[in-house]
């Protein structure tokens, strides 16, 4: 199952599970423009049914290696923004909001994921519209053994629940309530980052299910499948909402119809199934989770968090206690997020590639980068040599924009890029 990139200020991400990046290829015009009039008449299909406005879109896709791209309607006579190819996101392009793809993950993916990840962010550039736009905040906390624990009982009631009806659909839904309650009641802040993540790409998720699905049922199914696989992810931080959304989207369907026209960005989806459905978390989350294989599981997330102590200690030493170079600063980028650590108070370690451009100049690593967890700054391992204004270091390099200089800084070894006074 794969995830997507997103514009969010400060970074753009991407996020994959069980994905293998091909190797670079130019853009194959004839299948680009099969992939745009699929979903198109996804789109078409759903007309205003869903959320009373269209999300028809003009559709880019790129390949930055080779600079290839193809579109959906002819381009506009404007510069073509950088970020096409390297990101699944709306961009503006001529004055007009366009669906921006990479090629690499629509080309490998099966229709259906490739029409839901097109029709995602079709939805993305009428979220604003409908007043469901919010922050998407970090949710690092879902790193930790008690958070992992109880999101992934949360997503086996709600797996429950929408194979079920009646009385044992209620209960289930009760039961995921009092896991999502248990975990947000551990971490300062929990609720507020998860609920605005859940608008954010949860709704995104939901519409690009429910679109792309043959069939109610088959809508019900592929969220089903999205909790159970999403299980086995590395790591849940940014990637959480893509399968609760679905979820609890598809159980407001069946209990309040109307609940898409009266969602807003400050609600929570976890509170309208409650009140949809009538129900209260149960009392006990703890004697609730043992009918999910809760034991096992909580040895599990121990089993696993042990060994992510050993990983984050030997990370801490390369990126925040050993010499590093300090890029401050928001921008955009591109960053794959499978077997990213999180380094409490620290940030998140993304490896593979990665490429993010800002102010203060554009960076590429294959070997790690810190983002920070405000996504405020990047760290990249240290020695650090230069060549022709370029500088480079242990699978990365870094080419500061003019008016901006890499010094050393406030530690020994550590190095620093800021502005040339």
């Amino acid at each position: 199952m794969r995830m997507r990139t997103r514009a969010s200020g400060a970074a753009v991400f991407l996020c994959v599970m069980g994905h293998v990046r091909p190797a670079a290829a130019q853009v194959d015009q004839e299948r680009a423009q099969a992939f745009f009039k699929e979903a198109h008449a996804l789109c078409e299909r759903d007309a205003v049914r869903l959320w009373r406005v269209s999300f028809c879109a003009p559709m880019v896709v790129g390949d930055p290696r080779t600079q290839t791209f193809a579109t959906s309607q002819t381009p506009p006579d404007a510069p073509r923004p950088p970020l096409v190819g390297l990101i699944n996101a709306p961009i503006q392009w001529g004055g007009e909001t366009w669906g921006a793809y990479m090629w690499d993950f629509l080309i490998n993916e099966t229709p259906q994921h490739r029409n839901e990840i097109l029709i995602h962010e079709l939805f993305h550039s009428v979220q604003p519209r409908l007043g469901l736009a919010a922050s998407n905040l970090q949710t690092e906390h879902l790193d930790a053994v008690e958070g992992r624990y109880w999101l992934r009982l949360e997503w086996r009631a709600l797996a429950r629940a929408l194979g079920e009806s009646g009385a044992r659909r209620n209960a289930a839904v009760s039961h995921a309530l009092a896991f999502r309650q248990a975990r947000r009641a551990l971490y300062a802040g929990a609720a507020e980052r998860e609920r605005a993540s859940e608008i954010v790409e949860g709704l995104a998720a939901y519409t690009g299910t429910v679109v792309a699905a043959p069939s109610a049922a088959g809508a019900n199914e592929r969220a089903i499948e999205l909790l159970v696989n999403g299980e086995s992810a590395a790591s849940f931080v940014r990637t959480f909402a893509y399968m609760s959304g679905p979820a609890y989207g598809l159980l407001l369907d069946a209990a309040s119809p109307g609940w898409r026209q009266r969602v807003r960005g400050t609600d929570d989806l976890g509170t309208l199934a409650m009140t949809a459905l009538a129900v209260q978390p149960a009392a006990d989350a703890t004697a609730a989770a043992a009918g999910y294989g809760g034991g096992e599981l909580l040895a599990a997330e121990r089993q696993r968090e042990q060994q992510r102590q050993e990983r984050v200690a030997e990370l801490r030493r390369q990126f925040v206690d050993g010499p590093v170079l300090l890029i401050r600063g928001g921008g955009g980028g591109m960053f794959d997020s499978r077997g990213a650590v999180v380094i409490s108070g620290e940030g998140t370690v993304y490896f593979s590639e990665f490429r993010y451009s800002g102010a203060a100049g554009s960076l590429e690593a294959r070997k790690g980068v810190l983002v920070g967890s405000d996504g405020g700054s990047r760290r990249v391992a240290a020695p650090v040599r230069q060549a022709d204004g370029t500088f480079a270091g242990d699978g990365w390099t870094f080419k500061a924009a003019p008016g901006w200089i890499v010094r050393e800084g406030p530690r020994r070894g550590d190095f620093e890029v800021v502005q040339d006074k």
